[in-house]
């Protein structure tokens, strides 16, 4: 049996409207509002006889003494307040008190004293403090910018009233589901250890009677991961359904707004996405461009089929069957024409932004290994006039931190190309903030494959090997790292047991081998990205055909009769043991749920950086000492500043030096030069195409391992 928070908040939805009898209010905040547009429906609503829907911060409510009030509120000192002030001169002839957390004593008696018209009937917490967005797929909501920032005034450290809100999500999460995990978290990161420990807390000394459950074989896992070890991710662009919507438009608490969209009829200026009701987006709701096109095509030959059915009504049987039909009928015009309307707006600005030539370099940084002719194409990128601003941004930023290593790299004229094009001083650092904040030097894992000698050839040879599209072969580091944990080699030493071994009762030595979790909830703190669902709902078995493959390189993108870009169905030559990272159903048996802070796409992730860089030292814009070897020692200074820091890097005083120790151009790691890998690489990928020609692609097996 599948796990869903959709059901799980759903449950509780229906308890609050259905436990009141009668016609109601449904009175909510600005948290809750959010949780009720996913989770429930109006029509629903309505079929449960709320007659009205309002907020408990407008006091310009009428009084409707005839009416019972249903109240579902997050217990926070704004709504408390708020919820105070009402008790005091009520407006409705009662009140059902919800809230999604867990009510403070203090709170539980301003509430009473405020009651002096005994107007409250009951009060219930209800464990509901997040929005399900996904089935499998959670998020707090903390918009990545003021005034819910994460970080204090260092990397770090917690902003204190954002860990107290992840504590507070994330215990919620666990009480909805009935779960008390055990907890590892990333080792580099001191805010998913921090977070552990307080969840930790409040599981087994804060609130231990709560998470009295049933005892399993096999306790659950809570695995804390943080974005700044895999930044790439939220930087590409998606070619996925749901993903692309996010990317190039925006989905707000499912809905998204087409009001600035072309030739679209007034009542699909915002649509409402929801994989819980709208069977269409859930069916495809990881289905790439190309199969898309070809989904919605079929769509709209059922529609025109069943339209061609209405129209032959000739008896009363036939008129009594249309009007049954009706309302059915009327419901699925509207869905096909709304995603008509969404389809045709992705592509029109898919054309208009260049997407394709920007994404398959973005690919080709994120998955492949070959500085020359990726340094070319990106001066070529940011050199047109045809390539919007944020996408240079991006790709100057996956541009340096792919070659951060390379001592041939040359992030500091790409700043300086960034800059010439335009762009303000505070986009253009953020080139360097990433470096800072999420560079080779504070991620813990290997994110590009570049630790050793084999990794990295593997990395330039990729290209030998197929994939089924070129524009979705990055695969999330989040693939990775669950494979290993599910075949038991996730490194207690680089993601320890909250508590230590001893407090897990699993960890160290043979033992983890042993712990195959049922149920895993994975959370990452600064946010989780569509890509990232899909790579879990493909665990889950529900995400569809793979598109990628573990070790997947660039191909050749086929074309769907849409028009767009599909996968072309040809078998991939990955070792079918890394199913974990590739194909769906990887998970064997475990159930997974993916949550995050929020849920990005590169605007919201890049806005998120620069925000909390004004609060960092002055340091973060400055280049990172090894970052820039080649390029960093001579030429022009560049003057940079993000909020109130300003400075000058590069020129002769710019940090990073003329290329000494072990990356530098006389050094010993010169022998293993990924600028000469990278070029042996592209004569072995040409040697291999006119192999590919001659023997019909005979050698698609090749690879290093």
């Amino acid at each position: 049996m599948s796990i869903s928070v959709l059901k799980a908040v759903g449950g509780y939805i229906e308890r609050i409207v259905s436990e009141v009898s009668g016609i109601k209010v449904l009175i909510l905040d600005a948290d809750t509002t959010p949780i009720i547009s996913t989770s429930f429906t109006q029509s629903a609503l309505l079929s449960h006889e709320v007659y009205l829907t309002d907020r408990i911060d407008n006091t310009a409510r009428d009084r409707m003494r005839h009416l019972k009030c249903c109240c579902f509120l997050r217990p926070s000192s704004g709504s408390i307040s708020a919820l105070v002030d009402e008790l005091r001169m009520p407006k409705y002839s009662s009140y059902h008190l919800y809230f999604t957390n867990i009510l403070k004593k203090s709170d539980i008696e301003r509430l009473a004293e405020a009651d002096e018209h005994e107007v409250v009937k009951e009060v219930q917490e209800f464990f509901a403090d997040y929005v399900p967005v996904n089935p499998t797929l959670f998020s707090l909501n903390l918009s990545p910018s003021p005034p819910h920032r994460i970080w204090a005034s260092k990397p770090s450290e917690w902003d204190p009233d954002a860990l107290e809100r992840h504590t507070a999500g994330l215990s919620a999460l666990l009480l909805s589901l009935k779960k008390k995990p055990l907890i590892r978290y990333e080792r580099m990161s001191s805010l998913a250890k921090k977070l552990g420990e307080e969840v930790s807390y409040q599981m087994h000394t804060a609130q231990p009677n709560l998470f009295e459950f049933r005892r399993t074989d096999v306790p659950p896992l809570l695995l804390i991961l943080d974005r700044r070890n895999d930044p790439v991710t939220p930087l590409l662009s998606q070619w996925t359904y749901q993903a692309m919507v996010h990317e190039l438009i925006g989905i707000n608490n499912g809905r998204v707004s087409l009001r600035d969209a072309e030739n679209v009829r007034a009542e699909h200026k915002e649509i409402v996405l929801s994989a819980d009701q709208d069977p269409f987006f859930s069916s495809n709701l990881y289905d790439n461009y190309g199969d898309l096109g070809a989904s919605i095509k079929r769509y709209v030959i059922d529609y025109q089929s069943r339209t061609a059915s209405t129209s032959q009504i000739e008896t009363i049987q036939d008129m009594k069957k249309f009007v049954e039909a009706y309302p059915e009928f009327k419901k699925l015009s509207g869905n096909v024409s709304k995603h008509v309307a969404l389809l045709g707006e992705l592509s029109r600005r898919v054309e208009r932004e260049g997407l394709f030539e920007v994404s398959e370099l973005e690919q080709s940084l994120a998955s492949n290994e070959s500085h020359t002719q990726d340094l070319k194409a990106v001066q070529g990128m940011l050199a047109s006039d045809k390539v919007l601003p944020e996408a240079k941004l991006r790709l100057a930023i996956l541009y340096a931190l792919r070659y951060q290593k390379n001592p041939q790299n040359q992030i500091m004229n790409v700043v300086k190309m960034l800059l010439d094009s335009g762009m303000e001083e505070s986009r253009a650092a953020l080139v360097f903030v990433f470096l800072n904040l999420a560079g080779a030097e504070q991620r813990q894992d290997d994110l590009f494959g570049q630790d050793n000698f084999f990794s990295r050839g593997k990395s330039a040879l990729k290209g030998l090997k197929g994939v089924e599209n070129v524009y979705t072969q990055h695969n999330p580091h989040l693939a990775q790292t669950v494979e290993m944990l599910m075949k038991g080699r996730l490194k207690e030493s680089s993601y320890p047991w909250v508590g230590g071994s001893s407090g897990a009762g699993v960890g160290g030595g043979s033992s983890q081998g042993l712990y195959r979790p049922q149920d895993v909830i994975i959370f990452i703190i600064g946010g989780a990205t569509y890509e990232e669902a899909r790579t879990v709902a493909r665990l889950n078995g529900t995400g569809g055909p793979s598109s990628t493959t573990s070790s997947g390189g660039p191909g050749t993108p086929t074309m769907s009769s849409s028009g767009f870009p599909s996968s072309n169905n040809t078998p991939t030559t990955g070792n079918p043991s890394t199913g974990g990272a590739g194909g769906g159903g990887g998970g064997g048996g475990t159930r997974f749920i993916l949550g995050g802070s929020c849920i990005h796409n590169s605007a919201s992730f890049l806005d998120m950086v620069q925000d909390a860089a004004t609060r960092f030292p002055g340091s973060i814009v400055k280049p990172p000492p090894i970052s820039t070897p080649s390029s960093a020692g001579g030429g022009p200074a560049l003057q940079l500043s993000i909020g109130p820091v300003q400075l000058a890097v590069g020129g002769q005083h710019g940090s990073g030096g003329g290329g000494g120790g072990l990356n530098g151009a006389g050094g010993v790691g010169s022998l293993l030069d990924p600028e000469r890998l990278g070029e042996a690489a592209d004569g072995a990928r040409d040697l291999a195409r006119g192999l590919f020609d001659r023997v019909q692609r005979g050698v698609a097996g090749i690879s290093l391992s």
